[in-house]
């Protein structure tokens, strides 16, 4: 089982640090069913090639759960790219599928030019275009024929995929969608498949316009757990009608009620311009624009890359000058102070504050509450209490998150905010409430005080 990745990045040879790997050794590493080697067929400054080879051990294969009684002589597990070879990257290429290089941290955040080849892969051309195409890849997806006296072509494609993204990205895409193209797991899929779905998909899954087959296909065809990741997700995109199968996309997603919660309240402080705080690939930014009531729309996030998400999202470079006038894009860290960030009517912390260190959150409060000082601040943050009604949750609801509040907790700190700088709040519950845990997000309002406006 075999697979490929080379950059024509100079040096190319850098990729031996993205990867973790020297290119002038052969490394070896011993996973479940079998032996997984990382080696260099070409290393040159010009051209840099790593291959990942998979040797399956049979017997080691026969005590997979999905065996049968000749499985270890008759499959095609030993050359098929599956959650075998997935698995196996995830083993050995476990730092570069973070995106963490000590020697080489920038050009492990940078897009560089990759080829990608996977010699033998279960599926069709047509849905392997439709999986690898809206992540920015180039597909040649070549069926691959039977012996000629058997005539026609076999259920297998030679793939090649070619573009500029980050390695991080490249290898995370690889892991979740070669076990969705061979539609299996050589191991049970238990709740906690949702994280590392969840984990891997994070800046691309909720996006994809195959977002739902990419849940079915790699939880196994588990509906609840589908379900639940499709529901934590925080979909960007309206319901599809695969999706409308699914209970979930029966009423709109909590990412969309969420966005016209913020929008709603956003009219009922009379906002004209607006701060997007943490606006990551600009998920919110997209429906503040196609309100022609905002005359100024900025959107700041620490990260570079959330940022050219949103600018690709939001189509700038196509945008009418008018219409490009109203809106700005800036790098900044939210917790410290920023004059570019003040006199505004309103700012939107929509899923931010639960993305930062307690400790740190004072230096946000004041940078925001203290020296930016909106008319109004609106604040969304995942209710802890609801988290029961996640099938198969047994954390927080992302990797990232720091913390978690209780409605009880959300509403000390923010009574305390706005004691602290002069505001009033009011909190209300976004998406569908429970009796007992309440509304699956919480919102709280804040307006400036009139005796201190």
């Amino acid at each position: 089982m075999l697979l490929t990745l080379t950059t024509t990045h100079r040096p190319a040879t850098d990729l031996g640090y993205l990867l973790v790997k020297h290119p002038g050794k052969v490394h070896s590493f011993d996973v479940p069913t079998g032996t997984a080697h990382v080696l260099y067929p070409e290393a040159e400054e010009d051209r840099c090639t790593a291959a990942l080879l998979l040797d399956i051990d049979p017997q080691r294969l026969r005590a997979q759960r999905d065996a049968f009684e000749l499985s270890q002589y008759v499959n095609d597990r030993p050359y098929a790219a599956s959650s075998l070879l997935a698995s196996a990257l995830a083993k050995v290429f476990r730092s570069a599928l973070r995106g963490a290089s000590r020697d080489r941290p920038e050009l492990a955040a940078t897009s560089i030019p990759l080829e990608i080849h996977v010699p033998v892969l279960r599926g069709t051309p047509e849905l392997v275009s439709r999986l690898f195409t809206p992540l920015g890849w180039q597909v040649t997806a070549t069926p691959i024929p039977f012996e000629a006296e058997i005539g026609g072509d076999s259920r297998y494609v030679d793939v090649h995929l070619s573009g500029e993204l980050r390695v991080a990205d490249a290898l995370n895409h690889l892991y979740v969608l070669l076990p969705v193209l061979d539609d299996g797991k050589h191991y049970w899929v238990a709740p906690d498949e949702i994280e590392k779905l969840l984990r891997s998909g994070e800046g691309w899954l909720a996006a994809h316009p195959e977002k739902v087959l990419i849940a079915r296909r790699y939880l196994a065809h588990r509906r609840s757990l589908a379900t639940t990741a499709l529901e934590l997700l925080e979909a960007d995109q309206p319901a599809t009608e695969e999706e409308a199968e699914l209970p979930v996309a029966r009423r709109a997603p909590l990412a969309e009620q969420r966005r016209e919660a913020v929008l709603a309240a956003l009219t009922e402080v009379g906002a004209s311009r607006v701060l997007d705080l943490g606006c990551g690939g600009g998920a919110l930014l997209t429906a503040l624009v196609k309100d022609r009531g905002l005359t100024e729309i900025v959107g700041a996030d620490v990260s570079t890359r959330s940022l050219e998400q949103a600018a690709r999202r939001l189509r700038l470079d196509r945008l009418p000058e008018r219409q490009k006038d109203r809106i700005r894009l800036i790098q900044t860290a939210l917790t410290y102070r920023d004059d570019r960030l003040r006199g505004f009517d309103a700012a939107v912390l929509m899923e931010v504050i639960e993305h930062i260190d307690l400790p740190r959150l004072p230096a946000l409060e004041a940078a925001v509450f203290g020296h930016a000082r909106p008319g109004a601040v609106i604040v969304t943050t995942p209710n802890v209490e609801y988290n029961v009604h996640y099938e198969g949750l047994s954390g927080m609801r992302h990797s990232d998150h720091r913390f978690e509040w209780t409605r009880a907790e959300f509403a000390a700190w923010a009574e305390s905010v706005a004691a602290a700088h002069g505001y009033t709040v009011t909190i209300r519950g976004v998406g569908e409430a429970d009796e007992v845990t309440g509304a699956p997000t919480q919102l709280a309002l804040f307006k400036i005080s009139e005796v201190t406006a």
